[in-house]
């Protein structure tokens, strides 16, 4: 068991960059964006204020950063999903997104998506809103180049099809507090696969 020392250690051996962004990760998924105070982020990464202004210069600097996190996490979590199943199998290689997806639901702490969440009260155009829009469009790239080799018959409608059933299940199984909502959704990712495929 490590002693406190050594975890102190750890804690200072990270950049005042790094502890406000671990910080801001957690309370602003947990809490939402709006609701956390920069004050509250600055305390729990015990750092100081200028700590922030000069790693990230604002509130919103520090939202967007924390938001390009959770995209290149999210992203690389179903990509490698994704390239676990083999690449003979197109079909179960989008399936598999809704796999991995559903693991995300059994999360004891999920709290839906943080980009939803983010966006919800931020200003049209604003930094956030780009981190929003552009982890949207990483997600139905994703799914238009599964589509595609799957050999959808039009795979940017499957694509925009698949995303809609994955955002509805994110905002599902967050607002039911029902992460088996992963089920019918899965179900009906596979259906529209099938459909596309015969069309």
């Amino acid at each position: 068991m490590p002693s406190t020392t050594s975890v102190d250690t750890d804690a200072v051996r990270r950049s005042p960059r790094e502890r406000l962004l671990e910080a801001a990760g957690e309370l602003f998924y947990a809490e939402g964006v709006q609701s956390v105070g920069i004050d509250r982020v600055i305390e729990r990464a015990g750092v100081a204020k200028a700590s922030l202004y000069s790693a990230f210069g604002s509130k919103e600097e520090l939202v967007r950063a924390y938001l390009d996190e959770r995209h290149s996490r999210v992203l690389g979590r179903l990509r490698a999903a994704v390239d676990a199943v083999d690449p003979a199998d197109p079909l179960a290689r989008i399936v598999a997104v809704f796999d991995e997806q559903a693991e995300i639901f059994r999360a004891p702490d999920y709290h839906g998506c943080a980009f939803a969440a983010a966006a919800a009260g931020a200003p049209r155009g604003g930094r956030v809103d780009e981190a929003a829009r552009a982890y949207r469009r990483d997600i139905r790239e994703l799914f238009n180049e599964l589509a595609t080799a799957a050999g959808a018959a039009d795979p940017p409608l499957l694509a925009s099809q698949l995303q809609l059933l994955y955002d509805g299940g994110a905002s599902a199984a967050n607002l039911d507090r029902d992460p088996s909502i992963a089920g019918p959704v899965r179900a009906a990712a596979v259906s529209l696969i099938a459909a596309s495929l015969h069309d």
